[in-house]
């Protein structure tokens, strides 16, 4: 069956539907599927809009009456009595660790007086982004590899597969044959080509433009980027490679070499995603990476460029982490914000003030440990880029975190993106989350705080300054802080790593060693600190693992359950996510008669910790009896109680209990505290 007559078909098919649905006495299903279909037909073109109002007019009258106003007031009223007294702000007032507060729902009337609401996509300040009849990005694979002939195999098997743009991390491309090696079969004027990395870009871009005339390619027809990014390179070694002004010496010959020989080439890249993942709120990867652009923008205009010939040059590589909405949002904040900056340098073209996204998933919250869980977690960001509007989308295969991807991981990655658009058509539709009263809000708070950050790094005279003086890295490293107590409290779940993970995996011979790291240089100023969340708690595991791999008998965890049912199970399945972050056995049971036979069971199971899992009123009856018996056993064991029976907290710190285990415990320290009786560290 032909395209055409599928879309014939399927028009037919919708306005029976239609049809069928006005002829129905059903009232509010009305209200429901009309307004349904009418967007479905719309998105996929296969239906006359006439067709649509047409229904809509003969939709029954009294359907919307039956669905009046209900005002705010009436709203918080009802709230309120279903609180019965408890605190509204406690109760449904989200305090973010961005610093704002997010109500519990947004009404019209919240958008009221946002002034981009009042713009079109394609318009300035460009919150709605600089297309206007779709929402398509670049689907990029991003190649780690000095290996140039892997690299390039790597990069044509992507292509073959589905992405459209080409991030090359390949730093020994320092010869002609090395630039032909790396892009043979690759046709860049249908393909992006990416250089992420380089020992000297201005060298990389020569080498390139050579490679183009000597295949007859037409460089107007080439579109990339480079990713010339000094300002990284001072957070993450400490010290400018050479000095800025030389930096600043070689981005005035890139800017005009591409000026002239590749228009369509980004040069400058401001990188957030560094910010990100070391740990930072969107708040501040947003300011700071707005911050960093700002300087580069000013430095050049102040050695006499021009802003309407700088701006197009430059992109931005923001991460995208698994805070759904919130990472919508900070899409559309970046837009308008920078739209904001390069506004006050007053340029002759509004479209000067468009803003090029690369959006990269997090580093920051994947794990080793269950890594498949990763793949779910790149999936709601590539959502959240595409929704936001991102230009461009890199999603790093699963796993990354302990290995090189291979086939079947970038495979993953690639068709994540490819299925939101060719199943989920996300491409299609511009600006998917307009007129959301929570999305339109949250980009509001979003570019509000990051605008008022950014104000402070420029009071502190810019961004290299505000660096040289540590106040980018003090800020990041008290929110990374925040996070890790947060991760260790399991405030913020980590699933399969410090929530519900799986004892019985081992992953210490699936890590990949990475290869001799560099010589670094004295670092003059203070380091960005790049890690992932996971970290921690991956080591607590791994330290488990090479104990076992030693020869050692592996930890075991005596689960010694008693009384009351439900306190009993609840505080055994407790005992075992908390162990088993671990990476302990796990010997639990159904429950047993008296506290005797769990002292007769745990002794025999030679397990070197006991659990305790009851209620806490009968604590006060079993704990002195279970201790003094473990203790007086000829065997080191660790007694432990799940819960915090506070009122008996001394009285059983006397009679031996070792340690108490609950809710508001530190996992990391706790953990470790385990481990050390255990000689594992």
């Amino acid at each position: 069956m032909d395209i055409q007559y599928f879309s014939k078909y399927k028009a037919i098919v919708l306005e029976k539907f239609f049809n069928f649905v006005a002829s129905l006495n059903i009232g509010k299903a009305k209200w429901f599927f009309i307004p349904l279909f009418s967007v479905l037909s719309k998105s996929q073109g296969l239906i006359n809009l006439n067709l649509i109002n047409y229904h809509m007019e003969n939709i029954n009258p009294k359907l919307f009456s039956e669905f009046p106003p209900v005002t705010t007031q009436a709203w918080e009223e009802a709230i309120k009595a279903d609180l019965k007294g408890a605190d509204y702000d406690k109760k449904l007032v989200w305090q973010t660790i961005e610093g704002f507060k997010v109500k519990p729902y947004y009404r019209a009337e919240d958008l009221e007086n946002l002034s981009f609401m009042k713009t079109n996509p394609g318009e300035a300040p460009y919150v709605r982004g600089n297309k206007k009849d779709n929402n398509n990005w670049d689907v990029r694979q991003d190649i780690d590899c000095n290996d140039i002939a892997k690299a390039n195999k790597i990069a044509v098997d992507a292509v073959k597969n589905g992405a459209t743009s080409i991030g090359f991390k390949a730093k020994e491309v320092n010869t002609a044959a090395d630039m032909s090696a790396l892009l043979n079969g690759i046709d860049c004027t249908k393909v992006k080509i990416n250089f992420i990395s380089s020992r000297s870009y201005p060298q990389t871009l020569d080498l390139f433009l050579a490679y183009l005339k000597a295949n007859n390619l037409d460089a107007s027809k080439v579109y990339g980027s480079i990713n010339f990014d000094p300002f990284s390179y001072l957070l993450t070694h400490g010290d400018f490679y050479t000095t800025f002004e030389n930096n600043l010496v070689e981005a005035d010959y890139v800017i005009k070499l591409c000026a002239k020989s590749l228009p369509n080439f980004k040069v400058i890249t401001a990188n957030g995603h560094y910010f990100h993942n070391a740990g930072a709120a969107i708040i501040q990867e947003l300011a700071f990476t707005l911050a960093s652009a700002n300087d580069y923008l000013c430095s050049l205009i102040n050695k006499g460029e021009n802003v309407d010939q700088l701006t197009p040059k430059f992109m931005f590589s923001f991460a995208v982490g698994s805070n759904y909405f919130m990472e919508i949002a900070k899409v559309r904040a970046a837009r308008l914000l920078w739209a904001k900056i390069v506004e006050q340098y007053m340029p002759a073209s509004m479209e000067s003030m468009q803003i090029f996204i690369h959006n990269t998933t997090s580093m920051w919250n994947k794990t080793v440990y269950d890594p498949y869980v990763n793949m779910l977690r790149t999936t709601t960001e590539a959502m959240s880029a595409a929704i936001g509007g991102a230009d461009s989308i890199t999603v790093i295969p699963f796993d990354e975190p302990y290995k090189d991807a291979d086939d079947f991981s970038s495979h993953i990655a690639r068709n994540q993106q490819i299925i939101l658009k060719e199943e989920s058509y996300l491409d299609k539709i511009v600006d998917p989350s307009a007129g959301s009263y929570y999305i339109e809000n949250l980009t509001d708070s979003i570019a509000h705080h990051a605008w008022d950050l950014f104000k402070k790094v420029e009071e502190k005279g810019g961004f290299a300054e505000a660096v040289k003086a540590g106040f980018i890295q003090n800020e990041i490293e008290k929110t990374a802080q925040i996070r890790d107590l947060e991760y260790a409290n399991r405030k913020t779940t980590i699933l399969g790593t410090n929530q519900y993970p799986n004892p019985l995996e081992s992953m210490i011979d699936q890590i990949q060693e990475d290869g001799e790291e560099a010589v670094e240089k004295p670092s003059k100023y203070k380091k960005l600190h790049i890690y992932r969340g996971s970290e921690p708690f991956e080591d607590l595991r791994l330290a488990t693992e090479i104990f076992v791999k030693e020869g050692n008998k592996k930890p075991a965890v005596f689960l010694l359950t008693y009384g009351n049912l439900a306190m009993r199970k609840a505080r055994a399945t407790f005992a075992s996510n908390f162990f088993g972050c671990a990476g302990y056995d796990i010997i639990d049971n159904n429950g047993f008669n008296t506290a005797e036979d769990g002292i007769i069971a745990a002794l025999e199971s030679k397990a070197e910790i006991v659990v305790i899992c009851s209620s806490d009123e009968e604590y006060i009856e079993i704990v002195p009896v279970i201790t003094k018996a473990l203790k007086s056993a000829d065997a080191d064991i660790n007694v432990t109680v799940a819960g915090y029976p506070k009122e008996q907290i001394e009285e059983f710190k006397v009679i031996g209990v070792d340690e108490f285990i609950h809710v508001k415990s530190n996992l990391i320290t706790t953990l470790n505290a385990y481990h050390e009786f255990l000689g594992i560290i």
